[in-house]
């Protein structure tokens, strides 16, 4: 019988610090998230706590441009106004941002390089997990790039080419180097290998929705 999924309704976000500020300016706003935290509340009244509630008791207009899961920590984005959000999300939406994620995953990946082109859909019966679907699936494509092997782990360089829910840890599930931590995908040794999902979005770039001078952002992995 295979264990229960997590549940977020146990939900205790880490509280310090309390907001990781990368950068600020009156249009912008980059942060670094911490693992355990969701980006925008849930439905259930226990989930109100956010990178967003917490962002917006500082700056009333913050509003998300893009969304990581609760597990996975890193750099995210948010518009300080209308305009800025408009032209931002446009930036997402034509996929002409560069972002990348550094992850631990489980095994000792052969090849130094290489491109997953798995469709995914949402898996119904177990949802919020995803699952590849040649029939129903949308395309998603993720390039991905060795940075070192350790003993029985490979520490590896993500470039999500789509932005698909959940899509840099189905696809490493699919082939065969699931991403250590992670409490909805991984077998049990994999999970309890890492105290949190070792996947964290490092380096984001984009176009100033103001100025229009190309923006970078690096946040080195904690793990």
């Amino acid at each position: 019988m295979s264990e229960p999924l997590p549940t977020l309704l146990d939900y205790a976000p880490p509280t310090e610090p309390y907001l990781n500020v990368v950068y600020v300016d009156d249009d912008i706003l980059v942060l670094d998230k911490p693992s355990g935290l969701l980006s925008v509340p849930g439905r259930h009244p226990s989930l109100w706590d956010s990178i967003r509630h917490r962002a917006r008791q500082k700056w009333p207009t913050a509003e998300m441009v893009h969304r990581l899961d609760k597990d996975t920590s890193g750099i995210i984005l948010m518009a300080l106004n209308k305009r800025a959000h408009g032209k931002l999300g446009m930036q997402f939406e034509k996929r002409t941002t560069k972002k990348n994620y550094v992850a631990r995953v489980a095994g000792l990946m052969d090849a130094d390089e290489g491109l997953i082109d798995l469709p995914l859909a949402t898996d119904w019966e177990h949802k919020p997990r995803q699952k590849v679907d040649h029939e129903h699936g949308r395309p998603a494509q993720t390039r991905w790039q060795v940075i070192a092997r350790e003993a029985d782990a490979t520490r590896v360089r993500l470039y999500p080419l789509t932005g698909r829910t959940h899509q840099l840890r189905v696809h490493m599930l699919a082939i065969g180097h699931v991403i250590l931590g992670d409490a909805f995908y991984a077998d049990p040794q994999a999970r309890a290998a890492a105290d949190r999902l070792q996947l964290h979005a490092e380096e984001l770039e984009f176009v100033h929705p103001t100025t229009g001078e190309p923006c970078r952002f690096v946040v080195p992995a904690p793990f």
